[in-house]
């Protein structure tokens, strides 16, 4: 294996797009996660709805993937998936997780924890029957999801195999092994860079139903 091309001891970049004080946050962490995905939004980042799903099984052992959010509102933040891959059996066991929006050119990151539920079935159709049709062909064949497959072409295969057996079909049904989760928040952590390393770092946590902010050491 050759040596890394610099000393990465040496890589390191000064933040100074912004500052986050308590002054000027919202009161309610869902609002403030809106107005700070909306300036992502706005800059045209790419794919800033993608977001780090952290998950552990009943051992505690971690497991960490990227996810696109599909759904944002005070009653949680949605994502879709095979209920049977990896982060599924990780929820089966230990339905707690978190979330991990990172918006470099921002230089801010929003941290989302919490408990997380399967989603209604009705609202899982509902939103498979909005995808790409090779989006929902995808998902059919894409089974065991994470599970080992002998190559790419038979992969393939599967997908123009079931293409064809559909091809005339209108309308394509949900998988049953394929849906939503909901991850109901009970923490917030917002970070703004700043020079020095001296980062903002406000959180939010939930008490007898009122949000409490608090300053965190960078």
């Amino acid at each position: 294996m050759s040596d890394l091309v610099k000393d990465l001891s040496e890589l390191r970049l000064s933040y100074e797009q912004g500052e986050l004080h308590e002054a000027q946050v919202s009161g309610n962490p869902h609002l403030q996660f809106l107005n700070w995905f909306n300036h992502a939004l706005a800059a045209n980042l790419h794919e800033p709805y993608a977001m780090s799903l952290a998950t552990a099984n009943a051992q505690g052992h971690p497991h960490v993937r990227t996810v696109l959010l599909r759904g944002a509102t005070e009653v949680g933040y949605d994502f879709y998936t095979n209920y049977d891959s990896q982060k599924g059996m990780d929820l089966a066991e230990n339905p707690y997780a978190e979330l991990l929006f990172y918006w470099p050119s921002l230089e801010r990151q929003v941290r989302i924890g919490g408990k997380v539920i399967k989603i209604s079935e009705q609202e899982s159709t509902d939103y498979y029957l909005k995808r790409p049709r090779d989006s929902q062909i995808a998902a059919h064949i894409s089974t065991p999801q994470s599970g080992v497959t002998s190559s790419r072409d038979v992969l393939q295969q599967r997908f123009q195999d079931l293409q064809q057996q559909v091809a005339d079909q209108d309308e394509l049904s949900k998988p049953e092994f394929w849906g939503g989760y909901r991850l109901q928040a009970d923490y917030y952590e917002f970070w703004q860079g700043r020079p020095n390393r001296l980062h903002d770092r406000l959180s939010y946590e939930k008490h007898n139903g009122l949000w409490t902010i608090q300053r965190l050491m960078p």
